[in-house]
């Protein structure tokens, strides 16, 4: 992204985006209890975070979390609502684009979940697998285009064409995939791609 980019979003957090907007996505929170971890303390990487709704309900969870943005004010108001609850979240500011740089850092972590929501970048989830340890999950979920009057971003951009998600999940596998119409926890309608996926586990003798 380009300074216009991180100043952007730093005007819309400033000016109280999405402080309403407290509730976990409804995909992971049907999902976080399902997954299974082999550590005592299982890490997650929870890229384009925002103010950190999703990383902060899996620190509730006893996930200690990586939360990385490019806005460094989103990143404040995540930071002061986790030590505020002494919660395992640490913040990384990074511009997530080019997708082919935007893990390096990360690759070596071992994460059992990393997570990509409303963030539309279909290269960044095709890297993905490579963050996450073996039996480990992803949970990513897009703005759909639509011809539906739904939230979310106008601009076609910024959403996935059908399939194109679940095509850059093609090297985990597909534990669960839906296209259409969700209604969110706030009672806004969306339009969205949803994914979860598991990493291979290696093959063992």
């Amino acid at each position: 992204m380009s300074q216009a980019d991180r100043d952007k979003w730093n005007a819309r957090y400033l000016a109280g985006a999405y402080e309403e907007r407290t509730h976990p996505s409804a995909l992971l929170e049907h999902w976080a209890g399902r997954l299974q971890v082999t550590g005592l303390v299982p890490k997650a990487i929870d890229l384009a975070c925002g103010s950190g709704r999703n990383a902060l309900f899996l620190a509730r969870r006893g996930w200690r979390v990586d939360a990385v943005d490019i806005s460094p004010v989103a990143l404040a108001r995540l930071r002061a609502a986790a030590e505020a609850e002494n919660l395992p979240v640490n913040c990384v500011e990074r511009d997530l684009e080019p997708a082919s740089s935007a893990l390096d850092g990360f690759a070596n972590r071992n994460y059992d979940l990393a997570l990509s929501m409303r963030y539309t970048d279909v290269p960044l989830v095709g890297a993905l697998p490579r963050v996450i340890t073996p039996g480990g999950h992803l949970i990513a979920e897009m703005h759909l285009i639509t011809e539906k009057t739904v939230a979310g971003p106008r601009n076609p951009r910024f959403r996935v064409t059908p399939g194109e998600l679940r095509k850059a999940g093609a090297a985990l596998e597909l534990l669960y995939y839906h296209e259409g119409l969700v209604t969110d926890p706030d009672g806004r309608t969306v339009a969205l791609a949803q994914l979860v996926g598991r990493q291979p586990r290696t093959p063992t003798g």
